[in-house]
Parts: structure tokens; sequence; C-alpha cells
């Protein structure tokens, strides 16, 4: 298996971009697909350089409906006539930042695609064959990251703090092995870990997902004992780890002591071989 970074927030070099934002080109042997597409077009120019045909993608998952993990729909959907796209059934759903006290920010995807045909909505959990299943419903909130506390929903009752209802992950069965794919981890890591080993029955192999473990708008990022509270309980699971993207590089720095070899970083234009 192999996964190419097209987006995210660093990069490996000057000659990719990068954005706050992430996504993920990942070949397996059934299907070429795409994790999250980015802001907007970004993730195009770097799989060019990458020398990826985003024409031959079969599968592109959206992990949750915010701007910056499935704003490149629309672009996609110009250059790709064939793959299917899937997303939670609230992906759509108004989605907001807290950037003052008074003011928020419409962080959600564009509402004209969503009777687009080629999108398939997933309720709760999802097998889309045999090497990829989606999951959403999420239950806990064991070392929540209390950033989520400025992103806003919109319900019938008015605008609440998001419950996440929209976020999904993705799980890869190849070869034998597990691989666990997640966006920003708003449902807590923790949390997301711990309910795909009770669905699969076992430890994944290896984990990729952003952490969200600082807050974009002020960038702060969240208090050390509950990152070193996070790395306990990731090392006890016996997975490697690669994340990214929301983790944040100070988050980063805590997780990479406490778990040395068990976690790595990925940069946009990085390629891993699984």
């Amino acid at each position: 298996m192999i996964v190419k970074t097209l987006v995210e927030n660093t990069s490996i070099s000057d000659n990719y971009k990068c954005e706050h934002g992430l996504s993920l080109y990942i070949e397996t042997k059934a299907h070429k697909l795409l994790f999250d597409l980015g802001q907007k077009d970004l993730f195009i120019e770097n799989a060019a350089k990458m020398k990826i045909d985003l024409l031959q993608v079969d599968t592109v998952i959206i992990s949750h409906g915010h701007y910056d993990h499935g704003g490149g729909l629309s672009e996609f959907l110009k250059i790709n006539d064939k793959a299917k796209i899937y997303l939670q059934e609230k992906a759509f759903d108004k989605h907001y930042s807290l950037r003052t006290e008074d003011t928020r920010d419409n962080i959600g995807l564009d509402e004209a695609l969503k009777s687009n045909d080629r999108l398939v909505f997933n309720i709760g959990y999802l097998k889309i064959d045999d090497e990829l299943e989606l999951f959403a419903g999420v239950k806990g909130n064991k070392l929540f990251s209390l950033s989520n506390k400025t992103l806003l929903m919109e319900t019938e009752e008015g605008i609440k703090e998001d419950t996440f209802e929209h976020e999904q992950s993705l799980i890869i069965t190849e070869g034998g092995k597990q691989y666990l794919i997640a966006g920003c981890a708003h449902k807590g890591i923790v949390n997301i870990v711990n309910h795909a080993t009770s669905l699969k029955g076992r430890d994944m192999d290896l984990i990729i997902s952003g952490f969200h473990l600082y807050n974009p708008n002020t960038q702060i990022p969240e208090a050390a004992e509950l990152v070193e509270d996070i790395a306990k309980k990731l090392n006890s699971t016996g997975s490697d780890y690669y994340t990214c993207h929301c983790t944040g590089l100070e988050a980063y720095s805590i997780l990479k002591k406490a778990m040395n070899e068990n976690i790595k970083y990925l940069a946009t234009g990085m390629e891993i071989q699984i």
C-alpha cells in the first residue's frame, strides 16, 4: 500500500505548496483513492508533481464537513468523472468556527454540491467492499480536545457546539493487516481508535490521523498533560502512528518524545510504502 500526502499544513520542500488542510492519495491492491481534498485545488497541483493521475481515482472519502477537508470537491468533480464520493449524511450541514466571542466563520462544505449523483452518504457504518469500511457514531469523550469548543453547528434550536456526527473514519484491510485513516479526530483519537478496535476485534496495524491538538484560530496548543495522557493511551495499543495537520507541531513534539518510533509526521510531498 502506498500513501502520498498531497495537502498538509507543512511541506517536505519548497517544491510543494502547503495549506491548512488535508488530502491523502492511497493506492491499495484494489483501489486508487483520495482521503480528503484540502481547501480547493492544491491537491491537484501537488498530485501532478508527484506523478499521480487523478483521473484514475475510483473512490473519494471526505472525513467530515469542514472546508479544509472537503473544499476541493468541486474541483475534483471537474477533473474526474467516475469516482464515487463517500460522506457522512450530515456533512453538508452548516458548520462554523468561533473567531471571537461575537463572530463566527462558515467552515462548511458547498451545499450546491449535495445533489450530485456521485455522492454516497453514510449513516453510521458502511462496508464498501472487502478492502474498505467506513464508520461514524464514535462514542465517549476520553481525552477530548478543548479546541473543539470553538467549533459550532446549526441546529433547529440554533447554533450549538458541534457534536461531530458528520465525522467518519476509514478502515483499510489488505494483506492480513488493517489500517485506520481518520481526518481531524474531532471525536478524540483515543475514542476513534477504541471504536475501530471494538469493530474489528483487534488493534490496528497502522493509524494515520490528525489529532486536533491545537486551535488554528488562536494557535494555542492543548495542555501538555492532555497530550502526554493521549500518548500513553496510544502507546498501549501496539499500533504504529502517523499524524499531521491539526495535531500541531508543539503537540507532536510531546507525542514524539513519549512515543519515539511509534509515531511519525506526514508532510506535504511525503510518500510512505506500507
